[in-house]
């Protein structure tokens, strides 16, 4: 499913225009992003928490030539299922 498919069916299902669907998640995305640059974290009760994971630096391999890399250390977002979340897809 794209975004817009995403919209579509959030639209049909709230009973929303997808206009102000549309709108809501760019503000949703958005705060999700601002909140995880700063440290924090997000967590939708019942669905999951964002947040991020600081990975260490470390050694790798070029695939293509076989040479020896350093890989720098960075943040990564996570975003980590709940329970209630998990036993609905299975």
């Amino acid at each position: 499913m794209k975004k817009q498919d995403f919209i579509k069916a959030v639209a049909a299902s709230a009973g929303l225009s997808q206009d102000a669907v549309a709108k809501v998640l760019a503000a949703q995305i958005w705060v999700v992003t601002s909140e995880l640059q700063w440290g924090g974290e997000v967590n939708i009760t019942g669905f999951g928490a964002f947040k991020v994971a600081n990975r260490a630096a470390r050694n790798g391999v070029n695939p293509r030539t076989g040479e020896s890399i350093k890989i720098p250390a960075m943040k990564s977002p996570v975003f980590r299922a709940w329970k209630t979340f998990k036993e609905a897809i299975r």
